[in-house]
Order: C-alpha cells, then sequence, then structure tokens
C-alpha cells in the first residue's frame, strides 16, 4: 500500500496512478480497480495505492518520476495497515452493527471511511463481501469486535 498525498488538479497526477497501479484516477470516495491492484480515493488530497507488495518500490519509483518536479508524498504504508476480508451473507449486517454506514446504498466502488466500533477504518465492497483497512495498531481489536459482531 501507498499513500500518495498531492493536490487533485496536480499536472501528471491521474499519469502517475495509472504508471504505478493501471488504474484511472479515482473520483471523490470511489476506488478503481485493474486486475488486483487499486487507487481510492481517500480526502481531498490523499489517495491509496494498493497493488503487489514486492511491486511497491517500482510504484514509488513510477510516482516519482511522473511527479518529481510537483509538490507530493508517496509513501509505503504496508507495514501499518491491517487488511481484513468480510464476506458471506451476514457481511454487511455484520459491519453494520460496527460502523455507521448506510449498507443498502453502499456502491460496489464506493470507499467510506469511518469508524469501527472504536477505531477508524476505510472499506469498500468487493467482488462477494467486504474490504476493511484499519491501522495494524489496533487490528486484533478490529479483528475482535467483528469476530463478536458476526457471532
Amino acid at each position: 500500500m501507498v499513500t500518495l498525498r498531492a493536490k487533485p488538479d496536480l499536472p501528471g497526477l491521474a499519469g502517475a496512478i495509472r504508471a504505478a497501479t493501471g488504474c484511472d484516477l479515482p473520483a471523490q470516495r470511489r476506488i478503481v480497480t485493474n486486475g488486483g491492484n487499486a487507487a481510492a480515493w481517500m480526502s481531498p488530497d490523499e489517495y491509496l495505492l494498493v497493488g503487489n507488495r514486492a511491486e511497491v518500490p517500482e510504484m514509488l519509483a513510477q510516482i516519482a518520476a511522473a511527479l518529481g518536479q510537483w509538490h507530493h508524498l508517496a509513501v509505503d504504508v504496508s507495514d501499518a495497515r491491517a487488511v481484513f476480508r468480510v464476506e458471506g451473507a451476514g457481511a454487511a449486517d455484520t459491519l453494520s452493527r460496527l460502523c455507521p454506514v448506510d449498507f443498502a446504498v453502499l456502491a460496489p466502488d464506493e470507499v467510506r471511511r469511518t469508524r469501527m466500533a472504536q477505531v477508524a477504518c476505510a472499506l469498500w465492497q468487493d467482488g462477494g463481501g467486504f474490504t476493511v483497512v484499519t491501522f495494524r495498531s489496533v487490528a486484533r481489536y478490529a479483528f475482535d469486535v467483528m469476530a463478536n459482531a458476526a457471532a
């Protein structure tokens, strides 16, 4: 995972994201996927780029090449995040017990930054379930509250 901080109107931003992930620049609160890669809008000047862990150095190099002359920040945050998959018939019900999100209207390409019980998270619908991203420091807590909500 790479966090990319840059103004949305920065020249070359869309090209940098495309070079690093093969994905188009995501619109506000959206995620764009391309195979195993993704680009997610996280805030007005922040994008989360997801790819193969072994390719992160190359992703950073591609971003630097595309945006080197412009003010930006691109950082490998792979070790700082924990990723969970919540799948099955009760996935949305489980997460709705923990997150103030209306899952009935959450679009398949929509990213939500919210809270899961007492911790920050980002989530999106993905295939037959949801991907949930939290800080690694609260991963055990996140797992436990999801397991409890599922039960």
